[in-house]
């Protein structure tokens, strides 16, 4: 078998482990039945699926078992041959990135109208704020010098967050055919939306933030801060597509991805890109 270190992502959190183990102990089961014996989520239980999906197979009754690589682990963790460099001490490095994409925050959503009413809170924020600093929200960029009123403005905000949802929806469905657990990944989204709901406050607040500075270094600032706001969104969307519809990471990117390039040639043919 290969060199077990190369799987350190996947053995490392103990639920792949438990699913390595329920699998090599009753050597098929189904989705209903894992995640009921899991108690965890459907989007959280298809997310480490996709993530062990190297070491599934699924018989014609759509239950899992391992495969030959899957019953190799199994094998190992069951005689305890998992190497030190294996161990569940936490890296630095896992510790910021945990945070970054607010990964204990995102599992807390399996039960989503916990936090649907802190989602929502966020949204408005985001919403107060653009209308406040009078710059139009166009999803991950602001437009600034806004003609809205006030309320058109916010209204206007929550939109374009709605909008991604339902836009997420559908290509998750086209590109992976991830159906269900709509509630959890609105409320995620509505989480995703928090570096972003930030910006107008600090837009506003620039001059008096650096009153030395001229309005050319203060702007000069607020982009720089903007862009690491996007990024920073972008990040909590794709964690949003893994906690919500149990996407891998390098295919939740690839939607997050589509959605930043097909909001800036909109904002292009429009000629309104900032």
């Amino acid at each position: 078998m290969e060199d077990l270190s190369s799987y350190y992502t996947l053995l490392r959190d103990p639920t792949r482990r438990k699913i390595i183990e329920i699998l090599g102990t009753q050597e098929k089961i189904g989705f209903k039945e894992l995640r009921e014996t899991l108690g965890l989520g459907v989007g959280t239980v298809y997310y480490h699926l996709d993530m062990l999906s190297s070491f599934l197979a699924q018989n014609k009754q759509r239950k899992y078992r391992l495969n030959e690589r899957g019953q190799a682990l199994y094998r190992v963790l069951k005689e305890g041959n998992v190497p030190t460099t294996l161990e569940i001490s936490e890296t630095f490095s896992h510790r910021v990135g945990k945070w970054v994409f607010l990964s204990p925050v995102f599992a807390r959503t399996t039960r989503p109208l916990r936090l649907l009413p802190i989602s929502v809170l966020i949204l408005l924020i985001g919403a107060l704020g653009s209308a406040y600093a009078h710059v139009d929200p166009a999803l991950f960029f602001y437009l600034r010098y806004s003609t809205q009123e006030f309320s058109n403005t916010m209204v206007l905000y929550v939109s374009n967050w709605i909008g991604l949802f339902l836009f997420a929806e559908v290509l998750t469905y086209l590109l992976y055919k991830r159906v269900g657990n709509d509630l959890q990944l609105l409320t995620c989204i509505g989480i995703a939306s928090f570096p972003l709901a930030l910006f107008p406050y600090f837009f506003t607040a620039g001059p008096m933030l650096f009153p030395q500075l001229g309005l050319a270094e203060v702007d000069m600032i607020r982009q720089g801060v903007l862009i690491a706001m996007q990024i920073w969104s972008v990040l909590l969307f794709s964690a949003s597509l893994c906690f919500g519809k149990g996407l891998r990471l390098d295919k939740a990117v690839v939607i997050s991805l589509t959605t930043i390039y097909l909001n800036i040639a909109i904002l292009f043919l429009l000629g309104k890109f900032m």
